[in-house]
């Protein structure tokens, strides 16, 4: 019997499930060589939420990133973890972009890819295993491990089994949720080597405490890998900590052969870095302990709980657990991994914040009851379907989802334009549009900027030259104070910044003498919207507000003609508007028939819960014949 392999998860999901992946690459760097010395059967450095906290809220180029930290570990193989159809994404991609995302992966530096889908649907694989075997890296197909009427030992042994056809490498029983217990591991890992293999690769978080036992149970089964990371990024939603399970297999027939003192140096240092942070640890709370009866993963549980803190509900954490198996089972028991956990668990938000079930639907949930995100694995409730789906239209079975996807690699080039340097800058745009033109543009500044360098002095001396540290100050204060143009003289030089997209300022007009830098003010706060603006309105005039915090958008997509303007018919349950919250778009829909008299809003404005959308005058309801006649 092999040793028990272990793959690291410290960078990846350790810091995903505990630190909302906010881990920023000069806290890696320094501790990645020691870490490569380790001998893991890899470092889980990519994928998941990493690809979009990057760039999102870190300021960083994810494929720097990526390059970055194989540099520092030329011994160890890379991993990243692939939502499939969805790549690191919220949505289905075409094939081209997905094998052009892959193929740029592994030549940064990915050589295991872990690929899984949501609701296990292999379909949703297919283009990814493709591309995963055409650049020569390592498929792992992975399974949603999960608990309902319609999982069971045989449906993951049949998915398993499509996945080594598609040509796995390995499978990981991927379980999210931390549901696993030991004897179901144990028969688990020997059905799938007895059917199916391959190498089985057990992936445990320890949310209620089982995960430890579990890798025992398994690798006793003949597993060959298991995943952990290191103390200060371990237990609670992430891992078993590795040192445990190092120590644990010692003068076992399973010994990881790894060396436990210098897995401890490691350690403290990322301890420090904790600390520095100002991270918690990783604990099991009563909530974690039950989550085989709310089968809510850890991770998730940490977004619902900020969801609520956003939306001033925090107090309502524990309706909210009890609405979600209620959702999941209407919605065909899909398992909760990203993004079904976000669109089932908003869903459950919604349900119990507006105090009218399915009141409020996002589009996404819509899309996944049609079909659009693949199959669901059980039943729907046909009333939900009904109320959900409405008129729209419902994707056939054979139909796979991936396939309905046709945009090109050229078409996503073009609309970001000379933005990209890159092919990766072009992915790095198709996969997230609005934050990768915001990164994009912000560290293409110093070439877009327009210098004018204007010498009103006659006489030009070879030693005349121009600060470009005073250059940058001014480009900085530029892009924070969202000044058109600044203009700057000194001794006869005159220099002018201006941002792209404004028009030249007039010659004659400096701001400021260098080096003293005076920006425009900041424009005055407006109000808050739909706070009460005085506005005497009819009495019939019913107010449509905001059910939670979020963003207003008034029509489906930039460009696109509103959902509805003033004087406009709807009829109940038409859609008015759009409310980005919680990373989903939420349609607001009429309760009755009506008249719209009143938009509220401009495009793209935030508001927070109780913020008035529209005015509505609902229509006078025509009386039955009974009723006629009387």
């Amino acid at each position: 019997m092999p040793r028990l392999q272990i793959m690291d998860t410290t960078i990846r999901d350790g810091q995903q499930s505990l630190w909302a992946t906010r881990m920023q690459i000069g806290e890696m760097l320094p501790i990645l060589p020691k870490m490569d010395r380790v001998g893991y059967w890899a470092i889980e450095a990519w994928g998941g939420a990493t690809f979009d906290t990057c760039l999102r809220f870190l300021d960083e180029n994810p494929w720097e990133r990526l390059r970055s930290i194989k540099a520092n570990t030329p011994n160890t193989p890379l991993a990243m973890l692939s939502r499939g159809q969805n790549l690191v994404g919220y949505k289905h991609y075409s094939k081209e972009i997905v094998h052009r995302f892959i193929n740029a992966a592994h030549r940064n530096g990915i050589e295991m890819f872990r690929v899984f889908d949501a609701l296990n649907d292999i379909r949703n694989v297919v283009d990814n295993a493709e591309a995963i075997k055409e650049c020569g890296g390592h498929f792992e197909g992975a399974i949603s491990y999960t608990i309902s009427p319609v999982h069971t030992l045989d449906s993951f042994l049949d998915y398993g089994q499509q996945l080594k056809e598609l040509g796995a490498d390995s499978i990981a029983i991927k379980d999210m949720a931390g549901m696993l217990t030991p004897y179901r591991t144990e028969r688990m890992v020997k059905a799938f080597n007895a059917e199916i293999g391959l190498p089985v690769h057990i992936h445990c978080h320890y949310v209620g405490g089982m995960a430890p036992a579990n890798i025992i149970k398994a690798a006793e089964a003949g597993a060959a890998i298991a995943d952990t990371a290191h103390a200060p990024l371990a237990f609670g939603n992430s891992h078993p900590a590795v040192e445990m399970i190092a120590a644990a297999f010692q003068e076992s027939r399973y010994d990881t052969g790894l060396d436990l003192e210098l897995l401890f140096e490691i350690s403290e240092y990322w301890e420090e870095i904790r600390k520095r942070g100002h991270y918690k640890r990783g604990v099991s709370s009563l909530t974690h302990m039950k989550v085989n009866l709310h089968q809510v993963p850890g991770g998730m549980m940490s977004n619902l709980v900020s969801q609520l803190e956003v939306q001033k509900a925090g107090d309502r954490l524990a309706e909210v657990m009890l609405e979600i198996p209620r959702v999941r089972a209407e919605v065909g028991y899909p398992p909760l991994v990203t993004p079904l956990s976000q669109i089932v668990g908003t869903q459950a938000v919604f349900n119990v914040l507006t105090g009218k079930r399915w009141s409020v639907i996002s589009k996404e949930m819509k899309d996944y009851i049609c079909g659009f995100y693949g199959k669901a694995p059980g039943p729907m409730d046909k009333d939900i379907v009904a109320k959900v789906a409405g008129n729209a239209e419902i994707l056939p079975p054979d139909v796979a989802p991936g396939s309905l996807v046709t945009t090109t690699y050229d078409e996503v080039a073009a609309e970001i334009g000379d933005l990209a340097k890159s092919e990766e800058d072009v992915l790095m745009y198709a996969l997230f549009p609005n934050e990768a033109r915001t990164y994009l543009s912000k560290h293409r500044t110093s070439e877009k900027v327009d210098f004018l360098l204007e010498q009103e002095s006659s006489g030009t001396k070879e030693d005349d030259y121009v600060d470009i540290n005073q250059i940058r100050e001014l480009v900085r204060v530029a892009e924070e104070s969202g000044v058109g143009e600044i203009v700057v003289e000194e001794e006869g030089v005159r220099i002018a910044v201006r941002m792209p997209g404004q028009v030249e300022a007039p010659v004659a007009a400096p701001v400021a003498a260098a080096p003293a830098v005076q920006a425009a003010p900041a424009p005055a706060a407006a109000p808050a919207p739909g706070a009460d603006d005085g506005k005497q309105r009819p009495a019939t005039w019913q107010a449509v507000t905001a059910p939670m915090v979020g963003t207003y958008y008034e029509a489906p997509a930039p460009g696109e003609p509103p959902f509805v303007r003033e004087g406009d018919e709807v009829a109940a349950n038409e859609t008015l508007c759009i409310v980005e919250a919680m990373k989903l778009m939420n349609e607001i829909t009429a309760e009755e028939m009506g008249t719209v008299r009143e938009v509220c809003l401009e495009d793209a404005t935030p508001v927070e819960y109780g913020t008035v959308l529209f005015y509505i005058e609902p229509h006078e309801p025509v009386p039955t014949v009974a009723e006629a006649a009387q």
